[in-house]
């Protein structure tokens, strides 16, 4: 049944007179798992050539008959075509050998070079999935990930993040997707934001999150995207728990808050250290907090009393 919605999903919005994107963004929403066979089924599209045989010769049309205007084999819904769809998904797409998925341990990074020239750089605790066939495209499923993108106006380069796509334009970007949030920002080149809904244009300087307080746009430095990838987390007026997250994904480790510290902010400049302790003692005065290791996880609490 599930599949069936998705395939007509992918018949309509493929349609480019399609505008109810509001009744579809309810469908996506509805269910946790109508975004990936929604996506699933639009990535089988593209195979479907091979799959379904070409239109037959038409018959001869007698004078006095109007011919029965032609549409494109993609924007027929039902009958063979629709079956041939949901076939391809069942014993292709979803269980193809070239859809692959690298992960990262919280704490260990990655980093991957694509056959078209593009780099993917990973930070820990990252599960990100690539396809052999099609080195255009990538899908972010948590953590944090950089991407250099070799620009090709004729080809461009997709990240999927949930039901979000994000779109170079000849980039260097990154993307970070954890605790139901996606926050990314622009250093060189530009992203569109769903070019097919909302079309965002996020220039280098720019970045966009997408969490409970909504989807907004802000302006970023362009030095402090990525800036793990240096050693160092950069950051303007941020929640100190954002600061906290990604803590734990670069060191891996786990980093708690009480109720009054979790709600402050920061701004600054905090250079990573694989020894927690270390990093702590310089990190959490920074912050204007005080760090207690609490077994293996670390608690941040208000005031700037020495460590235990």
């Amino acid at each position: 049944m599930m599949n069936q919605e998705a395939l007509a999903w992918v018949i309509r919005t493929r349609d480019p007179q399609f505008d109810d994107w509001d009744a579809f963004t309810i469908w996506l929403e509805g269910d946790p798992t109508h975004a990936g066979a929604y996506d699933a089924l639009m990535a089988a599209d593209a195979d479907l050539e091979a799959i379904i045989p070409p239109e037959p010769v038409a018959m001869p049309v007698a004078a006095n008959d109007v011919e029965p205007r032609r549409r494109p084999w993609r924007w027929v819904g039902g009958g063979a075509v629709a079956a041939a769809l949901v076939a391809a998904i069942s014993i292709g797409t979803l269980n193809r050998a070239d859809i692959y998925t690298v992960t990262t341990q919280p704490g260990e990074t990655r980093n991957i070079a694509l056959g078209d020239g593009t780099k993917i750089e990973l930070n820990g605790d990252t599960s990100l999935r690539l396809d052999r066939k099609d080195a255009r495209f990538a899908a972010l499923d948590k953590g944090e990930a950089a991407f250099t993108v070799r620009h090709d106006g004729a080809n461009p380069f997709r990240v999927t993040v949930g039901d979000a796509v994000f779109e170079d334009a000849g980039t260097v970007f990154n993307i970070v997707h954890a605790g139901g949030a996606t926050r990314i920002g622009v250093s060189e080149g530009k992203v569109i934001y769903n070019p097919q809904a909302e079309a965002i244009a996020l220039p280098a300087g720019r970045g966009l999150a997408n969490d409970e307080q909504g989807l907004r746009v802000m302006d970023v430095t362009p030095t402090a995207v990525a800036s793990w990838r240096q050693g160092s987390l950069i950051y303007a007026n941020a929640p100190v728990t954002q600061v906290g997250e990604d803590i734990a994904r670069s060191l891996g480790i786990t980093v708690r808050f009480t109720p009054q510290a979790g709600v402050s902010r920061f701004t600054g400049t905090i250079r990573l250290d694989r020894n927690p302790a270390r990093f702590f003692a310089g990190a959490a005065p920074l912050m204007g907090l005080s760090a207690v290791q609490q077994g293996d996880a670390w608690l941040l609490k208000e005031g700037d009393a020495p460590q235990n």
